[in-house]
């Protein structure tokens, strides 16, 4: 018995040391570090709340001027609605739906409010995130608490209030999971009844803030590794190496996987199709030692399956040596690759 537990004592030793090994071998290989955070600050313009301050439905929406809410005491259910005009400052279309049920929580139990040991509102939140041509990049859902719900420990720092967890996405955003909160704000939100005629809420104007969004994605764009390096090329496809490095103002290839849907679009683990160049549907950028680079082209890679095509020019001015390259798509940033410049 105790040379049998003496042989599973070495074996799990063993296993644990592997792993051990293989995790420090895998952190050691371009490409594969740790991926950096995603964040979005969401910026938001003619942000209205409508309170649903009447009982008949068949007054909502029907009055075209701007109105003033009867809030309730508490125990009832508004709607916020705003444009999304920029996701960390580049402008975009989109719109979010925040639908509140006002509870006022509050663990001193003031009268009228409801007796807990936390505070906030219960709120279910969408974003719908367009290119400013109206082409849907993703949507986000979350749940959670909004108001005065205290910020999620480890939030990123610019969250200002409010508690929600990211439950899903679609597109850009296929199965991302995260966490939101309020960010800054730098106009009131405006209140206003139910019977108000929303499509008027631009014209009439509204609050002006921020929604934070840390996002942790199912995948991330990332440069494939070959048993060469990065796969990174001439215009003649021949690898960028320390003997034929690349150089300032040259326009490179990448081979990428984890750009996401491309358009028209093909079925999920289908190749892309050889006789038709397939566009990446998501903002793509790259970025030479930190500077952004212009991106030529972005496209699913002709006969192969989640494997893209992004074509690139070098800054002007880029220094010689080692520089780091790095993809991202929808703002989802990938891990740097190193790769030689003259």
């Amino acid at each position: 018995m105790f040379e049998l537990r003496k042989s599973t004592v070495l074996l799990l030793h063993c296993r644990t040391a592997l792993a051990t090994v293989l995790w420090a071998a895998a952190c050691s290989q371009p490409g594969l570090a740790q991926a950096p955070r995603t964040i979005l600050v969401v910026d938001l313009e003619n942000m209205t709340r409508y309170v649903y301050d009447v009982a008949d439905p068949l007054k909502f929406a029907t009055d075209p001027g701007m109105t003033t809410p009867i809030t309730p005491t508490n125990l009832y259910t508004q709607m916020l609605i705003s444009d999304i005009v920029a996701v960390n400052g580049q402008p975009v279309k989109g719109t979010q739906i925040l639908r509140e049920n006002i509870l006022r929580l509050n663990p001193n139990g003031l009268p009228g409010q409801a007796i807990a040991d936390t505070m906030g509102a219960s709120a279910v939140l969408k974003w719908v995130i367009l290119k400013p041509d109206g082409t849907l990049i993703g949507t986000l859902v979350g749940e959670g608490f909004s108001g005065t719900a205290p910020v999620a420990p480890g939030a990123p720092l610019a969250t200002t209030a409010s508690n929600v967890a990211i439950v899903g996405g679609t597109g850009a955003f296929l199965g991302a999971r995260g966490e939101s909160g309020q960010g800054m704000s730098s106009a009131p939100i405006r209140g206003a009844s139910i019977t108000e005629d929303p499509s008027n809420r631009r014209k009439i104007g509204g609050g002006k803030g921020q929604s934070v969004i840390y996002l942790i994605p199912m995948e991330r764009p990332e440069i494939v590794i070959t048993s060469g390096g990065p796969a990174v090329f001439h215009a003649d496809f021949s690898a960028v190496t320390v003997t034929k490095a690349a150089k300032a103002g040259e326009v490179l290839t990448v081979k990428a996987i984890g750009l996401g849907p491309t358009v028209p679009g093909v079925n999920p683990g289908e190749p892309f199709p050889t006789d038709a160049l397939q566009q990446v549907n998501s903002p793509v950028a790259v970025t030479v030692n930190g500077r952004a680079a212009d991106v030529v082209n972005s496209i699913g890679w002709p006969g192969l399956v989640d494997t893209y095509r992004v074509d690139f020019r070098v800054p002007d001015g880029a220094t010689a040596g080692t520089a780091a390259i790095q993809l991202s798509a929808a703002w989802i940033a990938g891990s740097s690759v190193s790769i030689p410049i003259q």
